[in-house]
């Protein structure tokens, strides 16, 4: 049996519970999995159905999550980014539930499971009554997205896989890249949504639009 603790923190590490997060309409579970501390995200709609977030690594601990909390649930699992801890664990578990997934055309190709489904930016993954607004960020990988819940409160949350982290960008390879990075970061993310918005990153813990915001021109001025 996994025990999912509470209150939430957003403080979870691979050797820790994972932690729920109640919202209206929604709860989202968080653990993280693998030697990379990778975050796994599991957001369910009150109605039943449920959105699998990187099925990073560990499978048979998402599976065991995934029985106990939303058996037969899942509709859908969403690869943020290409790169593998972030996937390790998805051929399994997709096998396992037999249910779709989906990605950026432009990171599909190195996933071992090819997407059913090809998000773009500005689609919206819909699952029971939830709405997840894709935003495609550009620059850590050329097809890495964030998706966007906002809540029946009006609070937006935002996963955003490796491209935002408490005190900074995703890891970039060429100062073209972390320019682009920076102005899709800052145009799609920073300037549309409140300093009240949550930020669930693919490593680590959770952070708001409001704590980064006023540390934009230092990230710019570093390059990193």
């Amino acid at each position: 049996m996994t025990t999912i603790d509470r209150p939430y923190t957003g403080h979870v590490s691979p050797d820790s519970n994972p932690q729920q997060r109640d919202l209206p309409g929604a709860r989202i579970i968080k653990m993280s999995v693998g030697g990379m501390d990778n975050n796994c995200y599991l957001v369910q709609c009150v109605s039943g159905p449920a959105l699998l977030i990187d099925a990073a690594n560990e499978p048979e601990r998402i599976l065991e999550l995934i029985e106990q909390e939303a058996p037969g649930r899942v509709a859908l699992i969403v690869t943020t980014h290409q790169h593998p801890d972030h996937w390790w664990g998805l051929k399994d578990v997709a096998t396992a539930l037999d249910v779709p997934t989906a990605a950026h055309e432009l990171d599909a190709a190195p996933l071992p499971v090819q997407p059913d489904r090809l998000l773009a930016d500005g689609d919206t993954v819909e699952i029971g009554e939830l709405r997840l607004e894709v935003s495609h960020l550009r620059g850590h990988t050329p097809g890495s997205i964030a998706l966007a819940l906002t809540d029946e409160s009006g609070r937006t949350h935002l996963f955003t896989g490796d491209s935002l982290f408490p005190g900074g960008l995703g890891k970039t390879k060429t100062p073209a890249d972390f320019d682009t990075l920076y102005a899709d970061v800052t145009t799609k993310l920073f300037d549309r949504y409140s300093d009240e918005t949550v930020v669930y990153p693919g490593h680590g813990d959770d952070t708001t639009l409001g704590v980064e915001r006023p540390q934009l021109p230092d990230w710019r001025a570093r390059g990193w």
